[in-house]
């Protein structure tokens, strides 16, 4: 792990906020269809359709005007969303607003006690119906936060990723936070996860803000555990250690991402768990990021 702001670690909070995200005219230049830009340099850009917002950033706005928020998303440019509550929609009516709006949804968080459960088959079914590939557990509840607690739920993401391949889904994900990258009586709770679950079951969507705050280096996990990883929370870590809109912060995206290919990063999905103004923070990231290059 580097000691400065590459490593995207804690320390890194008594940084400048601003150091590093100014965005050079010349990576501004044109990209070709492979996503890599046509200067030549061999830079890279998230592809279009890999740029998407994690709807739990827009949950005040989407409570009031499910579709009308949709809707502006989509203006902004967003491809793609993670849903992540339904405001009592159902899946067939999210579905119908998606389309209307051209988004697609490529997964929906569902919580562990369902896809532990018997509402596992439901929700296979619901991920079918809102047009996406995965289901993801979001958590994992605090009192399993041990190392049995984390073998445990390594062997019901095995059979929850099972169900979802024989439902012609794609594997199973788990979304992280800070606690589950703690060490525990020895043993790192994350990594016992990835080590214990077959990798073709069960995936990583990994919130990149909460990997840091645990003390991790995303861009480290995507080169030891190639082809785990294929959605991103993007979310950026202001210097009091809060949430920021993405590129406003600490963390070094750029660098991040170097090693995006080889964690399988397919879906780059926007978050920002507290924003003033999610439209706000909806733009000021879609705009970072649309131009970013790395």
């Amino acid at each position: 792990m580097h000691s400065t702001r590459r490593a995207f670690l804690g320390t890194a909070l008594g940084l400048a906020a601003t150091a590093g995200l100014s965005i050079p005219a010349a990576a501004q230049a044109a990209v070709v269809a492979d996503g890599s830009d046509g200067d030549g340099g061999g830079r890279r850009r998230i592809p279009p359709a890999g740029l998407g917002m994690h709807l739990y950033t827009m949950r005040t706005s989407l409570a009031q005007d499910f579709g009308g928020t949709l809707a502006r998303l989509a203006e902004i440019g967003y491809a793609t969303v993670g849903v992540s509550g339904r405001h009592g929609n159902s899946a067939a009516a999210i579905r119908r607003t998606l389309d209307e709006t051209r988004l697609k949804a490529v997964l929906e968080h569902v919580a562990y006690t369902t896809v532990n459960g018997s509402g596992l088959p439901q929700a296979l079914e619901d991920i079918h119906t809102l047009g996406a590939r995965w289901i993801v557990v979001p958590s994992l509840p605090g009192e399993m936060h041990t190392p049995a607690g984390f073998r445990e739920a390594a062997r019901a993401f095995n059979t929850a990723g099972q169900a979802a391949r024989d439902a012609g889904l794609g594997p199973l994900l788990f979304h992280n936070h800070g606690s589950d990258h703690a060490v525990v009586e020895g043993e790192n709770l994350y990594e016992i996860l990835l080590n214990e679950t077959d990798p073709e079951l069960v995936r990583f969507e990994l919130d990149v803000y909460w990997a840091a705050k645990g003390g991790a280096d995303p861009r480290t996990l995507f080169v030891r555990h190639p082809r785990r990883f294929p959605a991103l929370h993007v979310k950026d870590m202001a210097p009091d250690g809060g949430f920021a809109d993405v590129g406003s912060g600490l963390l070094d995206f750029a660098t991040m991402f170097e090693t995006a290919s080889s964690g399988g990063v397919r879906q780059w999905l926007v978050e920002h768990d507290s924003p003033a103004d999610p439209f706000a923070t909806a733009q000021n990231s879609y705009t970072y990021l649309s131009r970013l290059r790395y």
